[in-house]
């Protein structure tokens, strides 16, 4: 048994070298999950089936070269060959092709572009613009060797001959055909007087027709100002192009009979407009004749309505003048009420009116505050009288004295409350007199 002990890395480099050795390329079936697409263009998935599951990845450079947008949830066949990522110590498939299970990469494609363009409103019928009754200056972008061309050409010609055609010659299939048509495009945007566009090829595969499921063909053709027609392939082929485009043409050549009517069907509802315009002309002419003269039969003499109208215009002058006169007459007395109403109002009188209440009130003031205080001085002298006979000192007037111990000052009642010795203030009517206690009679 072998003993030997190896590092993390050693452990994880044998496994990559075994897995990388044995699994160079290898075809994997499952549903694709987790799936996110990295600012740097490589797409990091998980392929899974009911029992288990792998990461994978595909590098930008092999995935821009995919007909479809991987989605979760769809099914898929991938080729790759499996790698193990050292720091991490995963495996997982490094992927160089995918192709959807059950269904073409170019129609799941063509459902993917269809169901978002639809989703942003570019096949919306508001958006369309009506093709001109009789364009007289037309573009066709279409390749300049193929058999649409020539079917066009002669079925335009055959219709409405000499009409100005403008041939854009562009790729219709290839790599290189969306950008070409896309600059076409917008080309004929620049050109002046340009009434219709055509855009079309003949029939083929799916493939041949794939330039015109590009979504930057679709959004051109939005973007366009001037209507446009999509013909391309056969009647039961549809493009992305069909559903944004104007109007769409089964075929090239139906294309040109939609865009252009048969001159002899206009000079025909040309005539025919003219006729109905000479009947309408002719039975308005003889309405107004008939309407002309049954106004002449009941027209009146003028003079008589002048006449008449003077009169009423005497009557009116007479009606105008006497309401005049009224409503001067009404302004007059309505003045003189206002005058006489001002008058008995007036400030002056009501102002006299008050002064003369004011010196009433003033006198009838002055005799109550006279009264007033003659009541107040007699009763003041009555409570001096009153206060001045209970007056203390009227009594010691009378020969009384009043005895107080001396500091605490007070007044001395009984005779038993005092001690030898103790100091006494004695307040007579005139001055006070102070000593000192020798002998305490009681009784």
């Amino acid at each position: 048994m072998d003993n030997t002990i190896l590092t993390v890395s050693e452990l994880t480099y044998q496994i990559k070298t075994l897995l990388e050795s044995n699994f160079p390329f290898i075809w994997v079936e499952g549903e694709i999950s987790n799936l996110t697409l990295h600012s740097s263009g490589h797409y990091f998935f998980t392929l899974k089936d009911e029992k288990a599951q792998i990461r994978a990845i595909m590098f930008r450079y092999q995935a821009q070269h995919l007909k479809f947008r991987p989605e979760n949830g769809i099914k898929v066949v991938v080729r790759g060959r499996i790698g193990v990522y050292e720091p991490r110590g995963e495996y997982q498939i490094l992927t160089d092709f995918i192709e959807p299970k059950g269904k073409g990469a170019l129609q799941l494609a063509f459902e993917q572009t269809k169901k978002r363009l639809e989703a942003e409103g570019l096949f919306d019928p508001s958006l369309k613009k009506p093709l001109p009754l009789l364009p007289q200056k037309i573009a066709i972008i279409t390749s300049p060797t193929g058999a649409a061309i020539r079917d066009m050409l002669r079925i335009i010609d055959q219709r409405f001959a000499n009409l100005e055609i403008i041939i854009i010659p562009v790729r219709v299939q290839g790599a290189e055909a969306p950008e070409e048509i896309v600059a076409a495009l917008e080309l004929v945007d620049t050109l002046p007087d340009i009434d219709v566009v055509i855009l079309g090829r003949g029939g083929g595969s799916i493939e041949d027709l794939w330039a015109f499921n590009d979504e930057r063909v679709a959004r051109a053709i939005a973007k366009c100002k001037i209507p446009v027609v999509s013909a391309v392939g056969h009647e039961i082929d549809f493009t992305i192009s069909d559903f944004v485009a104007d109007v769409r043409a089964p075929t090239p050549s139906a294309a040109a009979e939609m865009v252009v009517e048969k001159k002899e069907r206009l000079v025909a509802f040309l005539d025919t407009l003219r006729s109905r315009l000479d009947q309408g002309f002719y039975h308005s002419c003889k309405a107004c004749k008939n309407k002309l003269e049954m106004v002449q039969k009941g027209l009146l003499d003028p003079r008589k309505k002048l006449t008449d109208l003077n009169l009423r215009s005497d009557e009116l002058a007479q009606r105008l003048e006497k309401l005049f006169f009224q409503n001067i007459q009404s302004k007059i007395e309505k003045r003189k009420h206002l005058v006489e109403l001002l008058l008995f109002l007036s400030p002056t009188k009501k102002l006299q009116n008050l002064k003369e209440e004011l010196s009433r009130k003033r006198e009838n003031l002055e005799t109550w505050i006279s009264w007033k205080m003659e009541r107040c001085v007699r009763a003041l002298e009555k409570s001096m009288a009153q206060l001045d006979a209970a007056s203390p000192l009227n009594i010691l007037k009378r020969g009384y004295s009043i005895t107080r111990t001396w500091q605490d000052k007070k007044i001395v009642r009984d005779a038993r409350t005092l001690t030898l010795k103790q100091e006494l203030n004695v307040k007579l009517y005139k001055g006070e007199i102070f000593c000192k206690i020798e002998r305490i009679k009681k009784d």
